[in-house]
């Protein structure tokens, strides 16, 4: 415990001490209190004094400084204190606050005591016309000025005004000021004085001014030499006259008459100058100006008078009314005028109003009480008088009058209004008739359009004479066809000059407007055509007009100027021919269709883009051909036979013939006629084409000619001998195509041949033919001797080698022939295709070579033929 105890004791001595170092720490953050004594304050020296410097202690930086007198001179920033702007001497407190944490006391005060001063005293010499002169700027402030807490005393020991009041003296006075400021003890004991010296010149003078008038128009003949000094009294003799006109050679004369001739009316000023001490300094010159004013008498010849405005009669009760003066060709100046005019007409009455010219123009009111009824009043000015003028001249006032018209009510009773039917986009004529109520005059009318056009609230002028006007309805308000209703609903009279009048109005009439044709749909079609030939023109998508007109021009080639054709429309459809003479050249041309009007209605619209190109083509020449060309008959010659060959070559039967013959037309002896065709299908002339066919008569068989039976191996040469033509027939196996065979060709039997005669003469084969069917076997047996061989010897020798029976093929074309052995095997079987035996077994398998061995057989012979009965018999075979 007493450990502890201690330990505690040691703490508390610390604290203490430690809070008594704090203490110390915190007094000492702004500084101590100080002061500071100035005397000599008009040292430059004091105009920068650091009031940180002057603190005791250690002060810490950074604080604020407040000048507790709320004086000039102080940086509360930086503590810097310019003592030369405190503006008396005494004894002064700056206080210095620091606001660092952990500071209790932070501020210190400086004290200043600063000693006075009276400042320097000068000499100063001022001009008698400077009123009141401030006796502290006769000190010299070079260094500083005196302290403001002095007092002045003239020379009289008088105490005065810091302000010296200068007096208006005659010659140079002088005059003597002292200044003294209290003492501050710290510095000096007595008062100090500074004196002050002020001297006061005369200034120059210019006298006193007066002002000349004048009318400068009439008055001024006298004053050709004008003496300026005339308009001064009391001024200083030997000044300058300055203005304009100043005669050069006195300096103050003026030739006013000229000068008023060059420069006009006016206030002229002449400003007389005497000048001061030259080099002094101290006096101005002296200035005086007089004014010389010079009236022009106002010409108002040419001047117009308007009065405003003229009105309806229902605006009688409330109308109010101006008149206007517009100066004529001279000028007349700005300013306020007094007119004075009469009102005669209706009523009659005078009056005087005042009122201002602005830019040659003059306005001034008119009483309404002056015109309550219809009719025409006019209104005379009778003079016009400047009231900031002298009224020096009288002016020129001429005729200037001007009248009022308060007018009637238009009306359109019992008016009538009639139209002509016009085109759709077009604009209508519409006719006013039977306005006897109307004066002659222009008028402004209001009309609507109800119907298939609409249109309200449209204006339009009219002339109207003798109770009838016209009007147009704009193309622009006719945009749809059919009727609209047109009423007049107001009437204006705006002829000038009589006001606008207007009134309600309720002319009615009707409006056809006729529909224009439909140009969207319209079609030219033009097909290219060779030269020479008609070119229609095809006019499609003209709906349901029947009777039109149609208007176009070519272009390309062939081009035009605009033509015109009428055309009679069918179900939308029309068509002409491009008259011949606009068509004189080959070539691409387009054709452009203009405009088209339906002439029913003589509504017409312009087209666009309505247009086709055609080609007018070449006539190919008549072509060049051989003549006569020469054919056989058998050749079967056509068209194409022909020379020239070729797509582009036609053949007609005649010159005129318009039909081509077709390619398979089979020539024959005649004249034809070929033209060319190009590839736009012009055709050019004929050239005649004389064509020869020869033909050779077919030849003749001889009787009995086709049959050759018995004969051993026929030929073509044989069946030539039985015709009459043996030496120049041709054979071919068939009618058409066939192979032509040769003289040693065998025949066959029932093959037919067919001859064609050839002739020598024209080198033709006849175009008939002779068909003959041969018959080689069927012969009449009867006729021809018939035996069978008893034998053969197939031994290779070439002599007897088989077994056949001769020219049995010929008489039975059908046998059929077998051979049997002893056994009654078969051993051969033979017909006219296999009918030689040639001693081998042909049928069966029996043998093993197929050789047969000598010996008798036996054969069947079966005719096939007329019944005939088969012929049995033997034979020997013997190798």
């Amino acid at each position: 415990m007493v450990k502890k105890y201690t330990s505690f004791l040691q703490f508390a001595l610390f604290f203490i001490v430690l809070l008594a170092c704090v203490s110390k720490s915190q007094a000492q953050c702004a500084g101590t209190d100080e002061q500071h004594i100035i005397c000599d304050i008009e040292d430059p020296v004091n105009q920068s004094i650091s009031l940180f410097s002057l603190l005791g202690g250690t002060p810490t930086p950074g604080g604020i400084w407040t000048d507790n007198n709320n004086l000039r001179g102080l940086d509360p920033a930086t503590g810097m204190l310019n003592a030369q702007l405190i503006s008396s001497g005494g004894t002064y407190q700056y206080t210095y606050t620091v606001t660092t944490p952990g500071c209790v006391v932070n501020k210190a005060i400086v004290t200043l005591t600063i000693g006075a001063y009276s400042g320097i005293g000068t000499e100063a010499t001022i001009c008698n016309d400077r009123g009141e002169y401030n006796l502290f700027t006769a000190f010299n402030s070079v260094i500083m000025g005196p302290h403001s807490n002095g007092t002045w005393r003239d020379s009289s020991g008088r105490i005065v005004k810091s302000t010296f009041t200068v007096p208006k003296v005659q010659v140079k006075t002088t005059y003597n000021f002292t200044y003294t400021v209290p003492p501050v003890l710290a510095c000096e004991s007595t008062p100090l004085t500074s004196a002050v010296k002020i001297t006061v010149v005369r200034k120059p003078e210019a006298g006193d001014p007066t002002d000349k008038e004048l009318c400068g128009t009439t008055d001024l003949g006298p004053y050709a030499n004008f003496d300026l000094h005339e308009l001064l009294s009391g001024e200083d003799m030997g000044g300058m006259w300055s203005g304009p006109g100043i005669t050069a050679s006195t300096g103050h004369t003026v030739d006013l008459q000229a000068l008023f001739a060059t420069s006009g009316a006016g206030e002229y000023s002449y400003t007389y100058t005497v000048f001061a001490v030259p080099n002094q300094n101290i006096c101005e010159n002296d200035s005086e100006t007089v004014k010389i004013t010079l009236e022009k008498r106002l010409d108002f010849t040419g001047a117009r008078v308007l009065v405003d405005s003229d009105i309806c009669e229902d605006k009688i009760a409330t109308a109010s009314y101006i008149a206007r003066i517009m100066q004529g060709p001279q000028v007349i100046p700005n300013g306020e005028y007094e007119v004075q005019y009469t009102i005669t007409g209706p009523t009659v009455a005078s009056a005087t109003v005042k009122a201002n010219f602005t830019n040659g123009v003059l306005v001034f009111p008119l009483s309404s009480n002056y015109f309550k009824q219809i009719g025409t009043f006019t209104l005379t000015v009778t003079s016009i008088i400047a009231t900031s003028g002298k009224k020096l001249c009288t002016n020129i006032i001429g005729i200037l009058s001007d009248d009022l018209i308060i007018s009637p009510f238009p009306r359109l009773d019992g008016a009538v209004l009639t139209t002509t039917p016009v085109c759709q986009n077009q604009a209508a004529i519409v006719q006013l008739s039977n306005a006897s109520l109307l004066a002659n005059g222009t008028y402004r009318i209001t009309y609507n359009l109800m119907g298939d056009n609409v249109v309200t609230g449209r204006t339009v002028n009219i002339t109207v004479s003798a109770g009838s006007a016209n009007f147009v309805i704009p193309a622009s308000l006719n945009v749809k066809s059919g009727s609209s209703a047109i009423t007049i609903t107001s009437i204006t009279n705006i002829t000038n000059p009589t006001p606008q009048c207007s009134n309600v109005a309720n002319v009615k009439g009707n409006q056809i407007i006729n529909p224009l044709p439909d140009g969207t749909t319209i079609v030219v079609q033009v097909e290219n055509f060779c030269f020479g030939e008609p070119v229609p023109v095809a006019v499609s998508g003209l709906g349901n007009l029947t009777d039109v007109t149609l208007s176009y021009t070519l272009s390309g080639d062939n081009s035009s100027v605009l033509q015109t054709v009428v055309l009679a429309v069918a179900n939308g459809k029309a068509s002409f021919v491009i008259p011949q003479g606009l068509l004189l050249n080959t070539g691409s041309s387009v054709i452009i269709a203009r405009n088209l009007k339906n002439n029913t209605t003589s509504c017409d619209v312009n087209l666009s883009n309505v247009v086709d190109s055609f080609v007018i083509n070449t006539i190919p020449n008549a072509p060049i051909a051989t003549s006569p060309q020469v054919f056989c008959k058998v050749e079967g010659a056509v068209i194409t036979n022909l020379t020239p060959r070729g797509a582009q070559y036609k053949w007609y039967s005649s010159g005129t013939a318009t039909t081509p013959l077709a390619d398979t037309y089979v020539l024959k002896t005649e004249q034809l006629y070929v033209r060319e065709i190009s590839t736009a299908n012009c055709i050019s002339a004929p050239t005649p084409v004389s064509v020869v066919v020869n033909d050779t008569p077919a030849p003749t068989l001889n009787s009995g000619g086709e049959n050759f039976c018995g004969l051993k191996n026929p030929t073509i040469a044989d069946l030539s001998k039985a015709t009459n033509v043996s030496s120049t027939v041709a054979w071919y196996d068939a009618e058409n195509n066939g192979n032509l065979l040769t003289s040693t060709t065998l025949l066959r039997d029932k093959a037919t041949y067919y001859g064609f005669d050839l002739s020598i003469v024209t080198s033709c084969i006849s175009d008939d033919y002779l068909g003959v069917t041969v018959s080689l076997f069927d012969c009449n047996p009867e006729e021809y001797a018939f035996f069978i061989p008893d034998g053969f010897s197939p031994n290779g020798d070439n002599v007897n080698d088989t077994f056949r029976i001769p020219d049995i093929e010929f008489l039975y074309p059908d046998y059929t022939l077998e051979i049997f052995n002893r056994y009654g095997n078969v051993m051969f079987k033979g017909n006219r295709n296999k009918p030689n035996w040639d001693g081998r077994n042909s049928e069966s398998a029996g043998f093993g070579d197929g050789i047969v061995p000598n010996g008798v057989y036996f054969y069947v012979v079966n005719f096939n033929k007329d019944n005939r009965r088969p012929q049995q018999g033997r034979l020997y075979l013997n190798r």
